[in-house]
């Protein structure tokens, strides 16, 4: 099952929704199941297994409606923590961000764990600023998103997976220049609309556990990244032990578990995104989240 957020139009409220594998194209907003949630965080904190078992089959004499008449919208538009994120976390993109600015990539002893501010998280068709006179280095980095369903507080590895509500695809965008040069990721990772998210939350019964999905990145067509999940260096379940033993993640904590190679910095010579281009994210059994650099 895939939840998203969306509008009806552009000065309409966010409305919920469920799209099914069987009619792509479509969802159905989540009133057609007698369903009024304020907004995905409220979901995912407060829909019983009954519900959501409901939510698996679509209602009876509902008409769908179709994605491309609705105004996406990031299926989490306003997390309830900053994104939390790992960095480095496939070997071949640890080799070229290292080649990229050895002192600020080239070393990675433990996982490499920092906050993503967002603002407003931008939504599947929606722009990515450029901030001229600020950004002279703006990158994509293709991620999968993983959206807690429950609050997590020492978590065992061996129970990671009860955790997980579902999952998403980041991209998490940079101002290299940014996060370099000012020696933490922070600043460089968090301007407003650099959290494209989405189009949609799959739910994790939909998604073998461990995930070992596909990840292609395309700008204005052309194939930069291709990875898969299996490929991280942290897993999943190490991340949620570690970070847990100190600090606690509250239900709807979506944490993007870094990139693959493939990212304009890791090119030779350095290929950083322009005003027009248009970046597609895709990760298998997610679909595509695409952005467009104005």
């Amino acid at each position: 099952m895939k939840l998203y957020t969306f509008r009806r139009a552009a000065d309409a409220p966010d409305e919920l929704g469920a799209g099914y594998a069987r009619q792509p194209g479509y969802l159905y907003p989540l009133h057609a199941f007698g369903m009024d949630f304020h907004d995905m965080n409220e979901l995912i904190r407060s829909i019983t297994p009954a519900q959501l078992d409901v939510l698996r089959t679509p209602p009876e004499g509902a008409e769908p409606l179709a994605l491309a008449s609705l105004v996406p919208r990031a299926p989490i538009p306003y997390p309830m923590q900053d994104v939390l994120c790992l960095g480095i976390n496939y070997d071949a993109h640890h080799d070229e961000a290292g080649r990229f600015d050895k002192e600020a990539f080239g070393d990675r002893p433990k996982a490499i764990y920092f906050s993503k501010r967002v603002n407003e998280a931008t939504g599947d068709g929606a722009p990515i600023p450029r901030y001229p006179g600020l950004v002279d280095s703006l990158d994509y980095e293709n991620e999968l998103g993983v959206v807690l369903g429950r609050d997590a507080w020492q978590v065992r590895p061996e129970d990671a997976e009860q955790y997980i509500f579902g999952y998403t695809i980041i991209n998490d965008v940079s101002a290299r220049n940014l996060q370099t040069g000012h020696k933490q990721w922070y600043f460089g990772k968090s301007l407003d609309g650099f959290t494209p998210m989405g189009p949609c939350i799959v739910t994790a019964d939909e998604i073998a556990y461990p995930p070992a999905l596909a990840v292609r990145t395309t700008v204005n067509g052309d194939l930069r990244q291709g990875g898969n999940t299996k490929q991280f260096i942290t897993d999943i379940a190490h991340v949620l032990a570690e970070l847990t033993q100190g600090m606690a993640l509250k239900a709807g904590t979506v944490i993007a578990t870094g990139t693959p190679a493939g990212v304009g910095m890791g090119m030779q010579p350095p290929c950083f995104l322009e005003v027009g281009d248009t970046i597609v994210c895709e990760i298998e059994g997610i679909g595509t989240l695409t952005n467009t650099v104005r």
